[in-house]
């Protein structure tokens, strides 16, 4: 029996998948658990339909991504941190501060778990990080630090 997964199903498939099944598989174990629902052409209609508004969602959302890596890219941050001797930094500076920073000068928000710092901050001077927008979208940021 051809059945459509509603879920991942371990050692079977995965979610939105058409399988071939057992009918007593199928009628005993997917179908009461909705895990599966059988291929008949209204379900396979639907099942197009609920592909194609996530490939619709997906796209808007890699657009949202380079819209935002735009305005990102090439903007600088700066913080203003105590220092030591030699412009050293006490501690380091952190992705939160970066973000705190950005929300702050640049207006856009954007979740510290997103930066990607290539080294840790623990001078004065300017750095580059990253931003992880979306998979296929990453963004320069600069971060230029200063002693006080």
């Amino acid at each position: 029996m051809k059945v459509i997964l509603l879920q991942d199903v371990k050692s079977l498939g995965k979610k939105g998948e058409i399988v071939n099944a057992s009918d007593g598989y199928a009628r005993n174990f997917l179908f009461p658990k909705k895990l599966g629902v059988e291929a008949t052409p209204k379900n396979l209609n639907d099942l197009k339909l609920q592909k194609a508004a996530q490939a619709k969602r997906e796209k808007e959302l890699l657009e949202e991504a380079q819209e935002l890596g735009k305005k990102i890219e090439g903007s600088t941050v700066t913080l203003s941190i105590k220092t030591g001797e030699n412009g050293r930094v006490f501690g380091s500076v952190s992705a939160k501060e970066i973000a705190e920073a950005m929300k702050q000068q640049l207006g856009l928000e954007i979740d510290k778990k997103k930066l990607v710092l290539q080294t840790t901050i623990r001078n004065e001077g300017v750095f580059s990080a990253g931003v992880k927008l979306h998979p296929q979208v990453t963004a320069e940021l600069t971060v230029k630090v200063e002693g006080n």
